[in-house]
Parts: C-alpha cells; sequence; structure tokens
C-alpha cells in the first residue's frame, strides 16, 4: 500500500430526512486514480462536495495527509490542493477561455492592478497545448461546443496544480478523441504524483482507467477494491442490487403503417439540408451522428424552437405552424433537449411544479382556470414513481437538490404527464446510471406500445441498436442512410457517420455489406 493521502472517516450526510450517506469510510492514495461508482441519487456526488467544501458532514469526517480536514468553502478546499470538476459546468460564458482558466489569479502589470492580458495570452496558449486542447484562449466561452466547454473546465482546474482531482463525469460531452486525450491527461498526472477520483457511469472508461473502484448503493459503501477483482457484471450488480441480464429491454410491439410524423425537405442554410423523415406510430427511430452533424438542429427545428428557410412539418397529417412550440405541444409534441438544467427544468422550483409546467392547462376548470392541485399532485406522484425517483416530498423539494440523473426524470416525467403522440429525446441517457438508463429504454417501449413515435438521438451506437426499429445516420446537415434493425451493424453505422465509402455519390442506394 502506496501513501495515504485522504481519507473517509465514517461520514454521514442527511438531505430533507433522507441519509445521502449513511456511515462511508474509505481512503485515497497518493498517485491513485479511484474510480466511484453507483447509481443516480447512490451518494457520490454528495461525497465529492464534502470533500470540495461545497457541503459539512452531519457525522464522521476527513483526514487530508494526516491531520483532519473541515473545510467552510470551496476556496478553502481549493486552498488545501483539492479540485473539483462538477458534472454541471461553473464557466462564466461571456468571458474568454483565458479569463475563465485565470479567473482568480490574473497576470499583472507590475505592481499595478491592471491584468497583464498579453501575458494572459501567451501562457494560457502554452497550458492549452500542453493539454493538445485545440482552440484559441481569445475565444469567448460561448462560442464553444459543450464539449469544448466541458475541456475548459477540466483545464482550469488542471491550472491549479491541486494534489487531489475529483472528476464528476467529464466525458458525458466528449468526443471519441476528446475522451482519449483527456485520459491521457490523467495517466500523466498520475505519474506525477496527483491524485484523482473519477466518478462516471460510463463502467467501460472506469475500468480502463482506474487502479481501484469504489461501489456506493444508497449512500452506503458495497464494496471496493483493485480494479481487476471487479469486471463490469459485478460492478452493476453491486450498485442496483440485482443482476441486470438484458441491458435492453425486450421489443414488444411492431409499429404500423400509421404515420405520426412526416418531414419533406426540410432545410436551412448552414444547419440542416433537403431531410425527409417519416415516423410511423408505435416506431423508434434512432439519430445518430458526430458532434454538429444537425440532429439537435433537427430536432429544435420539429418542435418548433428555431426556423428553418424550406420544408413542411406533418404532424399526424396535420401541418405545423413554424416556430410555434406552443402549437407542436398541443399537437402532442414532446422534446427533451440535452441541457435539462437550462432548458428543461426551473431549478429553484419544487419537483411538483417541474412535472406539471407542461399540463397545467388539463388540471385546471374550463372557465376560473384553477388548478386541482389534488389530482395534479396524485398524478405527478404516479409518475414520480414509476420513474424510481429519488426525492423527499416533490411538493417541496426543489430541482437543483436532486442528483442529475433524478434531475433527468423530472423532465421526462414533465413530458410523460402529457401523454404525447411523438416524443423526441435529445441525447436523454448522457451522466445516468445503468439502471436509470434501462428505465428510459422502458419508457420508449410503453410509449411505442401506446401508439406514440419516438424520436431518440444519442451518441451511444450500441443503446440505439439496442433500442430502435430504424436508425438514420447525419453528416454535415444531412441524413446520409438508414439502417433498419435487421441490418444494424456497429461498423457500418459508424463508417456512415464518418462518409466512408459513400462521398462520391450520397443519393445511390447502397447496401449496408458494401460500406
Amino acid at each position: 500500500m502506496g501513501e495515504i493521502l485522504f481519507e473517509y472517516r465514517r461520514v454521514s450526510k442527511s438531505f430533507f430526512g433522507i441519509k445521502a450517506l449513511n456511515n462511508v469510510s474509505f481512503e485515497i492514495e497518493r498517485g491513485q486514480i479511484l474510480g466511484l461508482i453507483g447509481e443516480n441519487g447512490a451518494g457520490k456526488s454528495t461525497l465529492m462536495n464534502i470533500m470540495g467544501g461545497v457541503l459539512r458532514p452531519d457525522e464522521g469526517g476527513m483526514i487530508l495527509k494526516g491531520e483532519p480536514y473541515t473545510p467552510a468553502t470551496p476556496a478553502h478546499a481549493a486552498a488545501s490542493g483539492i479540485e473539483f470538476i462538477h458534472q454541471e459546468l461553473n464557466l462564466f460564458t461571456n468571458l474568454s477561455v483565458a479569463e475563465n482558466i485565470a479567473i482568480n489569479r490574473f497576470p499583472r502589470r507590475g505592481s499595478s492592478p491592471f491584468i497583464n492580458k498579453s501575458l494572459l495570452l501567451k501562457e494560457t496558449q502554452l497550458f492549452l497545448e500542453s493539454l493538445q486542447m485545440n482552440f484559441s484562449p481569445s475565444t469567448l466561452v460561448e462560442h464553444l461546443s459543450p464539449g469544448e466547454r466541458q475541456l475548459v473546465e477540466i483545464a482550469k482546474a488542471l491550472s491549479t496544480n491541486a494534489d487531489i482531482l475529483l472528476f464528476d463525469e467529464p466525458t458525458t460531452s466528449l468526443t471519441a478523441k476528446e475522451t482519449e486525450n483527456l485520459f491521457r491527461i490523467l495517466k500523466r498526472l498520475q505519474e506525477e504524483g496527483k491524485s484523482i477520483v473519477y466518478i462516471s457511469h460510463i463502467l467501460g472508461d472506469v475500468r480502463d482507467i482506474a487502479d481501484e473502484v469504489v461501489i456506493l448503493r444508497d449512500g452506503q459503501v458495497m464494496g471496493g477494491g483493485p480494479m481487476a477483482d471487479f469486471p463490469i457484471n459485478r460492478m452493476i450488480s453491486l450498485m442496483v442490487g440485482r443482476e441486470i441480464d438484458n441491458i435492453f429491454p425486450v421489443k414488444t410491439v411492431t409499429p404500423t403503417e400509421e404515420t405520426v410524423l412526416e418531414v419533406q425537405g426540410l432545410g436551412e442554410t448552414g444547419m440542416v439540408r433537403d431531410i425527409n423523415l417519416r415516423v410511423n406510430k408505435g416506431e423508434i427511430v434512432g439519430m445518430f451522428g458526430l458532434m454538429g452533424s444537425g440532429r439537435t438542429e433537427f430536432a429544435r427545428m420539429v418542435f418548433g424552437v428555431d426556423p428553418y428557410g424550406e420544408g413542411t412539418i406533418l404532424l399526424k397529417g396535420k401541418e405545423l405552424p413554424r416556430l410555434d412550440p406552443g402549437a407542436s405541444i398541443g399537437g402532442g409534441i414532446a422534446f427533451i433537449t440535452e441541457n435539462r438544467r437550462e432548458e428543461g427544468l426551473l431549478m429553484d422550483y419544487p419537483i411538483l411544479d417541474n412535472i406539471s409546467l407542461v399540463s397545467l392547462p388539463e388540471y385546471s376548470a374550463p372557465l376560473t382556470r384553477i388548478v386541482d392541485n389534488r389530482k395534479l399532485y396524485n398524478k405527478a406522484s404516479e409518475i414520480a414513481a414509476s420513474l424510481r425517483l429519488k426525492s423527499a416530498d416533490i411538493r417541496t423539494q426543489s430541482a437543483k437538490s436532486l442528483s442529475g440523473g433524478n434531475q433527468q426524470k423530472v423532465v421526462i416525467g414533465k413530458w410523460l404527464l402529457q401523454d404525447p403522440s411523438l416524443l423526441i429525446m435529445d441525447e436523454p441517457t448522457r451522466g445516468i446510471d445503468v439502471g436509470a438508463k434501462y428505465e428510459v429504454y422502458l419508457i420508449m417501449n410503453q410509449l411505442a406500445e401506446r401508439g406514440s413515435g419516438v424520436l431518440f438521438i444519442s451518441s451511444e451506437v450500441e443503446e440505439l441498436m439496442g433500442v430502435c426499429d430504424r436508425i438514420v445516420v447525419w453528416s454535415r446537415g444531412e441524413i446520409i442512410r438508414e439502417f433498419s434493425r435487421p441490418d444494424f451493424a456497429l461498423e457500418d453505422i459508424m463508417r456512415a457517420a464518418f462518409r466512408q465509402g459513400i462521398e462520391s455519390d450520397l443519393q445511390r442506394e447502397v447496401p449496408a455489406n458494401e460500406i
């Protein structure tokens, strides 16, 4: 055993009378990469927030470098050599990359209070190059992609030279290449003697990067030790308390020939071009493509959030007006966006208010518009229970107090209360655990059984292959290929996304085995 750098000793924490952590104890060695895994609400982020000075434990304590450690604030934790890279980004989008990275330690012009901007840009450029992060230090963060913003958050933490780095779902917005580069950086930091706590629901990544693993369930440590002793199946069973024999639920419905959504010649300069797509009742259609391929832009146009230059969108045979989300909702379209915090939730409001946000008119008296609060609460409670939402009283607990996965369940619940004809889901399983993913897949199946159509956007080909009836592949604003379920093949779908073998004639129908 190496040098013990940090230790949790019988740490407990409760929220709203519910135990988030219960008697948690484990150690972190110097130069170790420790994987911390568990379902949403298992206590991972709470544990890290206690180490990072955001929260204080109700019971127990911590030891840092052999001394009692009781951080009062995140600044105290940072001064003690601990940096926390949160899942939800903490960046100033109106400032540049360089300004965000050096936010509290700007270089000055001599003894004056003025910032030495040329030195700031030069130092940041050298630092970004050492991390192989290819964007300009002068770029405003608001102009960066979600993945690039995640890298800026990571670079900001790495620039502090901390002894312990806490990573909470760092790869959820990263491409495969960016993830590979991050892992290279983590290994280099490990060689320099840094300790890293790596939280992720992507168990394959945990297996590849971590030396040891600690598994939490319902706020308690269920197991831990060398990574070699914990194959993925064992990690899953310890996380969820049961065996998950099938990652994807069995499909129980065959799509009908009746069309729910029909898109004809949809296009907008620089975003999407001449898109034709149908979704039938009971059908789950997957949309796959690389970052910037046009999938999200298309979804936002269908829902009426973003404009389009040409084309027609028909819902159950009736043309939808442009730029009118209200008409889309009234017609039965539900849209789960990829940015739940900014676009999917009212973070300061109770869970009940969020779940009922779309459906309030249905629970209001026709003339007085007085809401039937009891009926609404009973139905929202049913939805919350069906999603296995981990919360206290949904009438009082705010959305921001929930874990990321449980926040996503609230977003989904909001639309389930509406009983939609078409459900558009943009990366709905990003950042949630394997058990919660299964529940999302099950919801899609259940909606399909009721005759709804589902458009499922995901960057994970395997999950699209596991739940979809068809997969359409996007590239540079176009639908490049379409695969029916019998023709699903991981390599063929990936090759299509990279346009391999079809650049010469995108309109020619090429069998999957020719790509």
